[in-house]
């Protein structure tokens, strides 16, 4: 197939994009190469794609209108993975217009491409941050997500709905992904393990947000990466849950339109990742105990049971193997042993 990928410099679209790629599909990659974190990581991404002759990259920003239609005109995908957004639950303190000319207006364009341009099917990044102030474990696609807690799972909940008025009125079928706390090589700076091993390695306290108590589903980039590629591949339609029935979060009485929880389904304390992270650097964290950020949930447990029946989903890869595979990635490509 021919699939448009946004994103494809970032942490999950790199690795969605190189495994489309292996397994034979052509990549038309888009990215615009934000200096929201460390540029040269997102180039080193993109420079495993180098000799892979099926990739063809369009640094073009999504708030660009003209530029996404003329992507879209150029290349005609058959189908299209949305995943380049204005990630972070924090940084909207200081940059709240970005995420939504990305992550809102940005989305509208690729939407709109993909009506205009009869593509087969759209699949795009959500978040488990749209849970919000739920607290009913574990969460589920067919529970309420009306009380987002950041501007960042506002803006992914928006996405969700976007997606279902066009897979409604122009019967373009979507699919949205609500990650849960993704993790491993090539991962973002900005996140929790990322910063851990930096500040570990030089000896420097980590902050440790509500004393360690937290429990996430972490899940591994691999896992999530075969998630996305099972579900590009099945397309949601009439004899999926298209049967006028009465609407479901999860699904639709009117449109071919579903959403999928995808994460690990055994939530793991912060302090045990971190413990974890400690046998892998062979060194004591000097941890910096902190009480709950706002904006942050106490707990994240996905329900993926949806996934399982619809694709056969099921991750594999828990934390010891995940975190150690991240840490020999951080090692060699920050060519550190015992600093950073």
């Amino acid at each position: 197939m021919k699939v448009l990928v946004t994103g494809t410099a970032g942490f999950i679209g790199s690795h969605v994009a190189m495994r489309l790629l292996e397994r034979g599909d052509e990549v038309i990659g888009i990215d615009n190469l934000s200096d929201y974190y460390d540029v040269e990581l997102k180039k080193a991404r993109l420079a495993r794609f180098a000799e892979r002759p099926g990739y063809r990259h369009e640094p073009v920003d999504l708030s660009d209108r003209a530029a996404i239609e003329a992507v879209f005109a150029r290349h005609k995908p058959q189908r299209v993975i949305n995943l380049a957004a204005q990630a972070g639950v924090r940084y909207a303190a200081q940059n709240p217009h970005i995420y939504v000319s990305t992550n809102v207006t940005g989305f509208l364009h690729v939407i709109e491409g993909c009506r205009h341009h009869d593509v087969e099917h759209l699949v795009y990044a959500s978040t488990s941050s749209v849970y919000g102030a739920d607290t009913s474990m574990p969460f589920s696609e067919h529970q309420s997500t009306e009380h987002p807690l950041t501007l960042y799972a506002a803006s992914k909940k928006a996405n969700e709905m976007m997606a279902h008025s066009y897979a409604h009125l122009y019967g373009l079928p979507c699919t949205g992904l609500r990650f849960f706390t993704v993790y491993g090589p090539w991962g973002r700076p900005d996140m929790a393990l990322f910063l851990f091993t930096r500040a570990i390695l030089a000896g420097e306290p980590i902050k440790v947000f509500n004393h360690g108590h937290h429990k996430r589903s972490f899940t591994y980039v691999d896992d999530i990466v075969e998630g996305v590629v099972r579900t590009l591949d099945r397309i949601p339609g009439k004899d999926r849950g298209w049967d006028g029935s009465a609407p479901d979060p999860a699904s639709s009485g009117v449109a071919p339109y579903r959403i999928y929880n995808i994460g690990n389904e055994q939530p793991v304390e912060l302090l045990r990742y971190i413990e974890v992270l400690e046998q892998c650097l062979g060194r004591k964290a000097q941890m910096e105990m902190l009480p709950l950020q706002a904006g942050d949930v106490p707990d994240t447990e996905a329900d993926i049971s949806d996934l399982i029946a619809s694709v056969g989903y099921r991750p594999r890869v828990g934390v010891e193997e995940g975190v150690a595979n991240f840490v020999r990635w951080y090692r060699e490509y920050y060519r550190v042993d015992g600093q950073a």
